[in-house]
């Protein structure tokens, strides 16, 4: 599967492209090699087929027709391997003199030139040879042939086309590994800043791309998003102090304006005039709720950590909250029900976790109307601890989804219900926290009133086998270890 997502890859299809823009060029290159290479070859054949020819057409010219045949046999006997051909004939094809006994049968002329078979049909004694030569008339209607074995010309042709073959083969077998090679650097870089990115975008914004100092294209390119993610941290850190900032600052004068209102609730005699004090102190409490929410969910974000983590059991603390919002489920007639598959275990802050049990259940009571069924489920699936708040409410349209953890955002036909947008959003700083994760679903699918079904995964706490704490240090000495066992 590496493989084929390696050849999948745009850096491959790159490499693939100069491939075959290389293998083209060494093609071209050898092809233009073997043309000239065989062409001067030829070329030189014929220039000795020539020089033969003409000087016979002296002899001829000097000595007539019986010195033209006494050179012919003087040269046939010089040359005992048969390298030059010669066939001197009559109009019958009646051979005068040479050293092939007849004249090749069946063989296109072409400007006087023809290619045969050296065989026995011309009196070939050795194995079967191409052949060239040139014929052409002589006075009287007798014919000539004079030409010259080509086989060790075309054996040097057969090695220069196997050459030929043979580097293209090899041309691209190392294009192609070395296209694979340089894809799979390429890639592999690239993997390095797409984990990375992962890894940020998960919300360790800490993390920056690393580099290997060589100054390069991806190192540029990995400096450049180190700057760009300094500058959005920066402006991150920036617009978070200022919110805790003015959540931080106007706690303490809307906790000193609450203590004022309960000081005058006890004062006011005027029954008209207690209500509305009473109001105002709720309205207080409700803001510095939102206030602490805003405060805790950032120091969640920086942080990203607790140092109050321990196992727990996730279904007591699940049985807990529920039985703390039971009555708030009971003053809206509505059914709260529990069901706790397997008790699973995990490591974390039980405050935390707790706060974040109790935004769901509160979120669903608060969504789910009169006589509606709120289900929780505590279980496990794999390596995960499962928590699954499910109600029977308006539900979420799945284009929103996404976005009911951010802050403040809440759902349009929601909006007439009390409530400040923070509640999810403590639950996914807490689930983050925990290296956990949030899936949301409808419960009901397709009906008007589809509901919401919130399921919250956290890692399983495995505590060590007792067996595996009993496992000797393999450092210790014989002596220790018995102490240990004793």
């Amino acid at each position: 599967m590496k493989i084929l997502s390696q050849l999948r890859t745009s850096t491959f299809q790159l490499a693939l492209l100069y491939m075959v823009v290389f293998a083209t060029s060494v093609f071209l290159l050898l092809a233009f090699i073997y043309w000239r290479t065989a062409g001067f070859m030829t070329g030189q054949t014929d220039q000795t087929i020539e020089a033969e020819i003409t000087g016979l057409a002296e002899q001829y010219r000097s000595r007539g027709i019986n010195g033209l045949i006494a050179i012919i046999r003087e040269r046939v006997a010089r040359d005992p391997n048969g390298k030059s051909l010669y066939l001197f004939t009559t109009g019958d094809y009646i051979k005068l003199a040479g050293n092939l006994s007849a004249w090749p049968n069946k063989v296109q002329v072409n400007n006087g030139w023809i290619n045969f078979m050296l065989d026995d049909q011309v009196g070939w004694m050795g194995k079967p040879h191409l052949a060239r030569a040139r014929v052409f008339e002589v006075q009287g209607g007798l014919r000539l042939l004079v030409g010259r074995d080509v086989q060790e010309l075309m054996t040097l042709k057969h090695l220069i086309e196997r050459a030929v073959d043979w580097g293209m083969g090899i041309t691209l077998g190392l294009a192609l590994v070395g296209g694979f090679m340089i894809s799979r650097s390429t890639s592999r870089r690239i993997e390095v800043i797409n984990q990375t990115s992962r890894r940020i975008m998960n919300g360790h914004l800490a993390l920056r791309i690393p580099t290997r100092g060589t100054g390069d294209d991806f190192d540029q390119l990995a400096e450049n998003l180190n700057q760009m993610l300094d500058r959005i941290v920066h402006l991150m850190e920036g617009v978070r102090h200022v919110s805790d900032s003015i959540a931080h600052d106007l706690r303490t004068p809307l906790t000193r304006l609450r203590t004022q209102l309960e000081n005058t609730l006890l004062t006011v005699q005027d029954e008209g005039a207690r209500d509305q004090v009473a109001r105002a102190v709720s309205e207080a409490d409700q803001l510095l709720a939102t206030f602490n929410a805003l405060l805790r969910i950032a120091r969640l974000e920086m942080t990203g950590r607790s140092n109050d983590k321990a196992p727990l059991q996730l279904g007591p603390l699940v049985k807990d909250a529920c039985e703390l919002y039971e009555v708030l489920a009971e003053e809206k007639s509505q059914s709260l029900v529990l069901d706790i598959r397997q008790d699973v275990m995990v490591e974390a802050d039980r405050d935390l976790l707790f706060q974040a049990v109790s935004n769901l259940i509160d979120n669903a009571i608060k969504y789910t109307p009169e006589n509606g069924t709120i289900d929780i489920m505590v279980g496990q699936e794999g390596n995960d601890a499962l928590l699954e708040v499910a109600d029977s409410g308006i539900g979420v349209p799945d284009s929103e989804k996404s976005k009911v953890f951010e802050r403040f955002y809440r759902v349009a036909k929601s909006r007439s219900l009390p409530g400040n947008g923070l509640g999810l959003s403590l639950v996914s700083a807490v689930v983050d926290m925990h290296q956990g994760r949030i899936e949301l679903a409808d419960h009901y699918p397709g009906k008007p009133q589809p509901g919401l079904s919130i399921t919250v995964r956290l890692p399983r706490f495995r505590p060590a086998r007792k067996r595996d704490l009993l496992l000797p240090d393999k450092n210790a000495s014989p002596q220790d270890t018995e102490a240990d066992r004793a």
